[in-house]
């Protein structure tokens, strides 16, 4: 589609390709971006307004070959045409996310339904941009996505010593032996793991795995404590769970 900018200001006329009009002073790292996008004139202007921003850049046509490279380079931002061969850009950014990449995907397309920007975000999108654009909002765009920290992958297993607790299987294993856990002692077990080295007091423990934002003055934590210590402690020689007199509990070898 042929490349048109807005007016940012009374007093800013669009440029051309290759005559940018933005500010040298940039808000963030030299970033490398991968830019999928088969219109080669829509291509170049955004790959040489990144480049003069201080970026790497790295252009590619095909939905395919974009997807193939994205798991062997690492990238800071990627932007991405909806309709692209080989692969359309909603099916691109699935396979991205499929494939475990985190980083952070604008959307720039000539597709602006509002479902349309809906589908393109739930399919795995940070940011959606419509053409015609501005490079100055796209730029700044790209900035603030790079600003993001990075994404934390959500951890699967906890470890603890020979303990592991696996999250997605719901399982518990100690020492190479399986130890068979009610709903409410996993979720106690997990509280646990997760602030290993912490002490955790019994507040905590009702709010957290009871959802009981109160103390209804029962025994129910205690009666937990007890009965999972009688699984994953006793049988073995070292105790993982340990009283912190007055206070309540910590997880550690």
């Amino acid at each position: 589609m042929p490349l048109r900018l807005h007016r940012q200001a009374s007093a800013e006329v669009a440029a051309p390709p290759g005559r940018h009009h933005w500010s040298n002073t940039k808000d963030t790292h030299d970033m490398r971006v991968l830019v999928v996008e088969d219109d080669k004139r829509t291509s170049d202007y955004v790959r040489q307004g990144l480049v003069e921003a201080g970026h790497i850049v790295d252009a590619l046509a095909d939905g395919r070959e974009a997807l193939a490279h994205a798991g062997k380079v690492s990238f800071d931002v990627i932007v991405v045409d909806r309709m692209l061969p080989g692969l359309d850009g909603l099916s691109l950014v699935k396979g991205l996310r499929a494939s475990g990449t985190t980083t952070p995907i604008l959307f720039l397309t000539a597709i602006n339904g509002v479902d349309d920007r809906v589908e393109g975000l739930e399919s795995g999108g940070d940011d959606y941009l419509v053409k015609p654009f501005a490079f100055s909002e796209l730029l700044a765009r790209l900035n603030a996505l790079g600003r993001r920290p990075p994404a934390q992958v959500e951890k699967t297993t906890l470890v603890v010593a020979d303990l592991e607790l696996d999250l997605v299987r719901r399982s518990c294993r100690r020492a190479d032996l399986s130890i068979d856990l009610l709903p409410r002692e996993f979720a106690l077990l997990e509280y646990l793991m997760r602030n290993q080295s912490r002490v955790v007091t019994r507040t905590m423990l009702l709010e957290q795995v009871w959802d009981f934002h109160f103390d209804p003055q029962t025994s129910v934590v205690e009666t937990h404590i007890s009965r999972l210590r009688a699984k994953i402690d006793k049988p073995f020689t070292a105790a993982l769970i340990h009283t912190v007199r007055h206070i309540g509990y910590s997880m550690h070898a």
